[in-house]
């Protein structure tokens, strides 16, 4: 079959309903939940998918006394089914905001630059603009926040922008740069050296950012390009109450971008710069979409933001 003859197929047989019950049993990886879920009859959910099968002469799913999981045919329609239902939301919320101006979802990735004060302003200034509109905030790494971006799962993503090999697909708003600092608790016995180098402090105990982040990549080369091994006692993470118990708690050291630390009265910053470390925070977006009123008014609130009184002292 040619790749016309089969989307001439799809045009005229493919439903919506096929393409949601497509990404809800890979979710689910189980027929009855999966239409459960869905409100369908499983008998009926069973058809559906099959239908698909032969309409597209391909096997989407591989069956198992487990439940099912999709196959390499399955997992690339159901890419391109998260894209076209979120069309579909972002279509919807575009309609509704044309009739009443001011409703809408958006579901936003964030990095550990920008959650502690930018992301906040922005939001509580959103809504109070705009109170009906619902915001989903899910905090991970790029390896995880940036594949749900291009199916369409997350909206936008904001922190410190990724690396090239992170962006295809994706375009780049840069906001501003962000200063990082190295961190301890005021107290540490380090602080009454006015000066210090990084070999000085490489065998101190360290919290690190999580190895797919592109910070902790700046790490790896900072110490690299001093001929240093990376610390070898440490922990792994990216939250920040975690971070400041272990910190304020412990002698351990930390890298934490300049707002994070800024929160945070009992911390104080080594006298070291990572010169490998600096970086620009931004906002992420797909870069074949067009932007949905919500998602663009977000983006118009946050370069509000900035411009008012997002500064570094």
């Amino acid at each position: 079959m040619l790749s016309n003859q089969l989307e001439h197929r799809l045009l005229s047989q493919l439903k919506l309903k096929h393409l949601q019950l497509l990404v809800v049993l890979d979710e689910q990886r189980n027929i009855s939940r999966a239409s459960k879920k869905l409100n369908m009859a499983q008998p009926a959910a069973t058809k559906n998918i099959k239908s698909l099968e032969t309409l597209l002469e391909m096997t989407l799913f591989k069956r198992s006394s487990r439940g099912v999981v999709p196959t390499l045919y399955g997992e690339t329609l159901i890419k391109y089914a998260k894209l076209i239902l979120a069309q579909v939301r972002h279509a919807s919320e575009e309609l509704i905001s044309l009739k009443n101006g001011s409703s809408g979802h958006l579901t936003i990735g964030t990095l550990l630059a920008a959650s502690a004060i930018l992301i906040p302003k922005a939001l509580l200034a959103m809504k109070a603009e705009r109170p009906d509109i619902n915001i989903t905030l899910i905090e991970g790494t790029n390896d995880k926040l940036m594949p749900a971006l291009r199916v369409g799962e997350i909206d936008a993503v904001i922190g410190r922008l990724p690396e090239f090999r992170e962006r295809e697909g994706l375009k780049q708003h840069p906001l501003y740069e962000e200063p990082v600092s190295i961190v301890v608790r005021k107290g540490h016995p380090l602080l009454k050296y006015k000066q210090l180098e990084l070999k000085d402090i490489s065998k101190h105990d360290w919290i690190l950012p999580l190895s797919q982040t592109t910070l902790r990549r700046q790490i790896e080369s900072a110490f690299r390009n001093s001929s240093l091994e990376l610390p070898h006692n440490t922990i792994e993470s990216i939250s920040m109450l975690v971070n400041h118990k272990l910190l304020i708690e412990t002698d351990m050291i930390a890298v934490m971008p300049f707002q994070a630390i800024s929160s945070y009265s009992d911390l104080a910053c080594l006298p070291i710069q990572l010169e490998e470390t600096k970086s620009c925070v931004g906002v992420t977006v797909r870069s074949q979409d067009f932007y949905s009123p919500t998602l663009q008014y977000f983006l118009d609130t946050l370069d509000e933001v900035l411009k008012a009184d997002y500064k570094y002292d």
